[in-house]
């Protein structure tokens, strides 16, 4: 048992904390007593483009910066909001992955019809260039609109009548309650998800090994495998917060990790697609092996010709 009250920082955020309250409750089995310190992070301040704050590391520094202040003693982070092309700061580790939750995404529409019986010049609220590159390249009749908020907001905006149609990722949908707003479920050969999609990123002080080992065990070893394949492919691309870069890896029944990486442009009318398999003993080989097949294709240009 810890001999202290572990103080988890997090993102203040509805979705954000329940992420939090789920560690907190895997932490409480095994007799730990934790609190929840809140932060408000740049990224959710400021409802413009992310790229003008840095990218998608507006959700992550103040967080971090409360471990390495003391302020806290435990980070709760979305995978996906870790940024691939620079390195986490010094003096932080990555101590656990719970297991996986579901990493496809969910439509939300206004009028509960899917995506393809939607007319022409539907609006879609998103700012993920990601998603915005898939829905134009499988459903060009669309129509994007930025979209930024916390989901709850955004469901009011869909319901205010900004937009006609909302996507989230259906893990989120749940841990807020509302999967009853839940449309369709888009497969991943549709809307591939964003690296590190449905994984919670559990990080402290490297010298704090009371918490390391704490935050251990918590980690599902299948769950870090498939993280460093994907982080590896991401790293190896060198993508900014605006490239539309997307990837899962799956371990299949007989053990063989399996990496499909995908880049597209923002319009959706150049992709680029690699599919590889590797063994579990070596995730992050895998990774860079399928990083580097798609930088064989081109993807250094068309990540460069977006800005950022």
């Amino acid at each position: 048992m810890a001999l202290r009250i572990i103080r988890i920082a997090t993102r203040s955020s509805p979705m954000a904390v329940a992420q939090a309250e789920q560690v907190a409750a895997g932490l409480a089995e095994f007799g730990v007593e934790t609190e929840l310190v809140k932060v408000t992070s740049a990224g959710d301040r400021w409802m413009g483009d992310l790229a003008k704050l840095g990218g998608k590391g507006a959700f992550v520094k103040e967080i971090d910066d409360a471990l390495l202040n003391d302020q806290a003693d435990l980070a709760v982070h979305c995978l996906k909001d870790i940024p691939g092309d620079i390195p986490i700061p010094e003096g932080i580790a990555f101590a656990g992955f719970p297991a996986r939750d579901d990493v496809r995404d969910a439509i939300i529409t206004k009028d509960g019809r899917p995506l393809a019986e939607q007319p022409a010049g539907t609006v879609v609220g998103t700012s993920s260039v990601r998603r915005a590159a898939q829905l134009r390249l499988h459903y060009p009749g669309l129509e994007m609109k930025p979209l930024r908020g916390n989901m709850n907001t955004r469901l009011q905006r869909l319901e205010d009548g900004y937009c006609d149609v909302l996507i989230a990722a259906v893990s989120g949908m749940y841990r807020i309650g509302r999967e009853d707003r839940i449309t369709e479920i888009l497969p991943v050969d549709v809307m591939c998800p964003p690296i590190g999609a449905g994984v919670l990123t559990l990080a402290c002080r490297v010298d704090d090994e009371e918490v390391r080992e704490l935050a251990g065990r918590l980690d599902h070893a299948e769950t870090r495998r498939v993280a460093d394949a994907e982080r590896a492919m991401l790293h190896a691309l060198q993508g900014h917060c605006n490239s539309p870069i997307a990837g899962v890896c799956v371990i299949e029944p007989t053990g063989r990790l399996s990496l499909r990486g995908k880049v597209f442009d923002l319009d959706g009318t150049q992709w680029l697609d690699a599919h590889h398999w590797g063994v579990p003993e070596d995730p992050q080989a895998l990774g860079f092996f399928v990083g580097a097949d798609l930088l064989r294709q081109g993807a250094r240009a068309i990540i460069d010709s977006i800005p950022h």
